[in-house]
């Protein structure tokens, strides 16, 4: 299984390679006249249904280089806000000065099945390629971790692809890989105690 895990982090290190630098994402921000503090955190509404489906479709199909579905992420989200808009989820926006969404991330709050305490689900974070290695997604995972410990969470979990450039991310913001009973690492990750995490 040592083998598995070395070919994907392979994989995973040559999909690094298809993403702009953090020296070129700079330069581009410098020419749109930005800085790495002037975007706004917020919490995503009815209103930014349309926008954010986009969003997502074409966020998703720049990391696993497949053809954006923006209908289907549209209608997916327009199902949350008007089917499962309970509380059990809320959903973090990264907007420019215009308000073009460049990033965004779910959270997914859940009852621990051992326990009467309350589970933390990193459900999906994603920023557009251009506005990665800028540190918006250390700040986006703050807010996230924030808006968890507010709802008295203290763990959280993420399922991605092993094969994703991001998981370097997750490691570097603390994230534990876990394992399969066979060995391999399946892309999941656990941060057991968020009260620790620093991500400021």
């Amino acid at each position: 299984m040592k083998l598995k895990n070395f070919i994907t982090s392979i994989q995973r290190y040559l999909n690094s390679l298809k993403r702009p630098s953090k020296n070129t994402n700079m330069q581009k921000l410098h020419n749109r006249g930005e800085t790495p503090d002037s975007f706004i955190f917020r919490d995503a509404t009815e209103s930014d249904i349309s926008e954010l489906g986009k969003l997502h479709a074409i966020t998703w199909a720049q990391t696993y280089n497949v053809k954006p579905n923006i209908k289907l992420r549209q209608y997916q989200w327009s199902k949350a806000f008007k089917e499962e808009n309970d509380g059990s989820w809320f959903c973090i926006l990264v907007a420019d000065t215009n308000n073009k969404l460049v990033g965004f991330a779910k959270g997914i709050i859940s009852n621990n099945e051992s326990s009467s305490e309350q589970h933390g689900d990193l459900n999906k974070i994603y920023l557009l390629n251009d506005y990665q290695r800028l540190g918006l997604g250390k700040k986006l995972l703050a807010h996230v971790v924030e808006r968890f410990l507010s709802k008295g969470v203290n763990d959280m979990t993420l399922f991605g692809v092993p094969q994703n450039p991001s998981c370097a991310f997750h490691e570097a913001m603390g994230g534990e890989r876990l394992y399969s009973e066979k060995g391999t690492f399946d892309g999941c990750y656990r941060w057991s105690d968020l009260k620790k995490l620093i991500v400021h």
